[in-house]
């Protein structure tokens, strides 16, 4: 057995913990630190290609289209995006860590495809709020993969995402047909209840970590009517 190489250790802000990236042979995983275990591992990404995959189903092959990703993680969420639009779209990934990016420009890009380097790819280091509270029309798909779902884990001040006043900037912030598509590590009945309540149209997949087998994971489609 390959034993794992300890890469780096990032600080999480506003004491949201650490975050290590370790490398075995061509597996990378980011872990949060104490006892609350593996965020992501490089094997294990099929959720993340289909949030891209069903949330820029709506999108017609000529539609330039502008599509917001939040959370690079490990890039598969970002490179699912890229094939999912024409090459005239534009594709912005907003990711806090700013050693998260660097992470996707080294060696584990490779795993996604580097798709930091696609020219249609932008990339905003900062919270993804900052580009959700502009209350203007400027997106056809927001992709959030920016924690464990509605009930957060890494980082609490991701809660305003999936609280009534955060939901309501984002309806706003989507395009007329623009879809809202949230990972989340389980289902959430009331927070399916909650996205109705600001007027979206929803629509809720379970998706399995692995084509085939390994856990379930939820994402909640939510389209703007």
């Amino acid at each position: 057995m390959i034993p794992w190489t300890h890469l780096d250790t990032v600080q999480i802000p506003n004491d949201g913990g650490e975050l290590k990236l370790s490398q075995r042979g061509d597996e990378f995983s980011i872990k949060l630190s104490g006892k609350r275990g593996e965020l992501m591992n490089s094997r294990v990404f099929n959720s993340e290609k289909v949030l891209s995959q069903l949330g820029c189903a709506h999108i017609k092959p000529h539609h330039d289209a502008h599509i917001l990703v939040g959370g690079l993680g490990m890039g598969y969420t970002l490179a699912a995006a890229l094939k999912a639009v024409n090459a005239d779209s534009v594709v912005t990934v907003a990711e806090l860590i700013p050693e998260v990016v660097k992470w996707n420009e080294g060696p584990l890009g490779h795993c996604a495809g580097m798709p930091l380097q696609d020219p249609r790819t932008k990339v905003h280091i900062g919270d993804v709020k900052e580009l959700l509270i502009s209350r203007q029309p400027r997106f056809d798909a927001i992709l959030l993969d920016v924690d464990n779902g509605p009930k957060g884990l890494t980082h609490s001040d991701n809660d305003w995402i999936y609280s009534e006043d955060g939901l309501k900037d984002i309806y706003d912030t989507l395009n007329p047909n623009g879809m809202l598509a949230i990972w989340s590590a389980g289902p959430d009945y009331l927070f399916s209840v909650r996205l109705k309540k600001i007027g979206f149209r929803v629509d809720t997949r379970d998706v399995q970590a692995r084509p085939g087998k390994g856990s379930k994971h939820t994402i909640f489609l939510a389209k703007k009517l």
